[in-house]
């Protein structure tokens, strides 16, 4: 995934919410007897503040149909899948348009899509397994299980824990590492490297990162004498009948019934090129999934860890998982929600005063997705789709939320999500939309920008003369880009990659031996020196 706040637009589509809690005190009742922790109808930090008659759950599916019907139709996006659970059923599973454009291959309810962010939930699943049957702790320092994990402070190396990953409260940069394998270092390349980049305060600050969550994943697979992805299935696929879904980016491409992520180009979408490979990242986001297989698994999210009666993940596990751990978006008034981050999960509180846990996922090269439980009233909803992210899942989930609660759609939520999606998909660098100048200072000869420039980060980057330009090659995948003119020693060059906006612009400027990368400078990060 790009640089990008998921949490705070996954939380946003419930009005998510921290509320304090009780404070743990066995008030009395009359006659003298103890209240039982257990009873909802005493403890007022379960009390919802909007009931939910019986029968509106199955009353508002058909409003569910017509809207994903209606979100293809204005959005045109290829293709969509949707599952709902209540009551531990499968209650709605459809799947809408085609699973590749030109095609008329149709999207069912076992069509496999990339799951992108998603995949954070489902593998903090896999950890409180691990947690459950005693293996590692969510407060196991990363290094008892990964001796060869470090970052920039000797302090936070030793003491930073699984929990601390997932919560994304490590003090990381946001996204860090994401450039890396966009420019071909694989997991073990681009875990090394975070030790070079610089922290913010150890658990008091909230920066999402793929390769921290996924630093702590490998970790506890390694304790495990397993891959994450032999893990992932021992641990919840195989468990739940999840027999589409892999954390394995070559089953996903295996897979006969497979979503092809798609991108819009003009006024059409075309089928994404070259297509998304997150295995680097696969704790993180690379899940591949049908909402069928997702569908099992919200039932034992919403069961407290327990499917068709049988005990999956401990509820003592899973518990700190679905809790608050790190603010990820703090209010902005005194009357304002703010939104909390547990582990893989977003934990909100909504308007009608129920927890809700949610996230979403997207990539650029064609998938966005979202998922929403309500544990309160047994209920959750997971939209998959094959397109580029343009806030689709997101708002037919947050409707959908306010039918369960309000019995009504109270906010204009594809206006509010295309509006937050134009902006987080927004090209970035200091000269998009700027002309170059009319009279541009003359660039030196080509031949004295040539050569190798070293950075202990991303590696060297090479300049070399191809007839009257230049090119730039970086990383170990030999990402190469023409380098066109600007004004004296400064070009520009496309980025490319998940991490790059469409229309992002990024400057290259030399100054004698050095070479500065404007799009890779985001943490300090981007001066190459000859």
């Amino acid at each position: 995934m790009r640089r990008r706040r998921w949490t705070v637009v996954g939380a946003a589509a419930v009005t998510v919410a921290g509320l304090l809690a009780g404070c743990g005190i066995e008030e009395p009742v009359p006659g003298g007897a103890p209240v039982s922790p257990t009873d909802t109808a005493v403890q007022p930090d379960r009390a919802a503040g909007v009931d939910i008659p019986d029968g509106r759950v199955e009353h508002i599916l058909g409003r569910v149909e017509q809207r994903a019907r209606e979100l293809m139709d204005v959005s045109g996006i290829p293709g969509m899948a949707v599952a709902v659970v209540h009551n531990g059923e499968v209650v709605f599973s459809e799947g809408f348009g085609v699973r590749e454009v030109g095609t008329e291959q149709a999207v069912d309810a076992n069509t496999v899509f990339q799951l992108a962010s998603l995949s954070k939930p489902v593998g903090a699943t896999v950890v409180a397994r691990q947690v459950a049957a005693g293996a590692v702790g969510w407060d196991t320092p990363v290094r008892q299980l990964a001796p060869w994990f470090a970052l920039r402070d000797p302090y936070v190396s030793d003491a930073v824990t699984v929990g601390d990953l997932y919560a994304h409260r490590s003090g990381l940069p946001d996204h860090a590492g994401d450039m890396l394998e966009d420019l071909g270092f694989d997991r073990a390349a681009v875990l090394h490297r975070l030790r070079l980049l610089p922290l913010g305060p150890f658990r008091d600050s909230y920066e999402y990162t793929n390769f921290g969550l996924t630093a702590a994943a490998t970790a506890v697979a390694e304790a495990a004498r397993l891959d994450w992805a032999d893990l992932s299935k021992r641990e919840i696929y195989e468990p739940l009948g999840m027999g589409a879904t892999s954390s394995r980016y070559a089953d996903f491409v295996a897979a006969p019934d497979r979503a092809v992520g798609h991108v819009r180009v003009d006024d059409s979408y075309r089928r994404a090129e070259p297509a998304r490979q997150p295995d680097a990242q696969s704790p993180a986001g690379g899940v591949s999934s049908s909402v069928a297989d997702m569908a099992r698994w919200m039932t034992m999210m919403l069961g407290d860890g327990t499917f068709e009666g049988r005990p999956v993940v401990a509820p003592e596990a899973l518990l700190p998982a679905v809790s608050p751990q790190a603010v990820s978006s703090p209010p902005t008034a005194p009357d304002a929600r703010s939104g909390a981050y547990g582990f893989g999960f977003n934990v909100g509180t909504s308007a009608a005063g129920r927890v809700v846990l949610s996230h979403s996922g997207a990539f650029n090269a064609g998938a966005a997705t979202a998922l929403t439980l309500i544990p309160s009233a047994d209920v959750g909803i997971v939209t998959l789709t094959n397109a580029a992210p343009i806030g689709v899942p997101e708002t037919l989930n947050a409707e959908f939320a306010d039918l369960v609660q309000f019995g009504e759609i109270r906010q204009d939520w594809w206006g509010l999500y295309r509006e937050a999606f134009a902006g987080i998909e927004a090209p970035t660098g200091e000269l998009v939309g700027k002309t170059p100048p009319p009279a541009p200072a003359p660039a030196g000869p080509l031949d004295g920008y040539a050569g190798v420039y070293g950075n202990e980060y991303f590696g060297p980057a090479e300049v070399a003369v191809e007839g009257e330009r230049l090119l730039l090659t970086l990383g170990p995948g030999k990402v190469t880009v023409p380098l066109q003119h600007w004004d004296g020693d400064t070009f520009v060059f496309m980025p490319s990659g998940e991490a790059a906006n469409p229309g992002t612009v990024s400057q290259a400027r030399f100054d004698g031996d050095r070479l500065w990368l404007e799009f890779y400078d985001a943490d300090g990060c981007g001066t190459f020196v000859r």
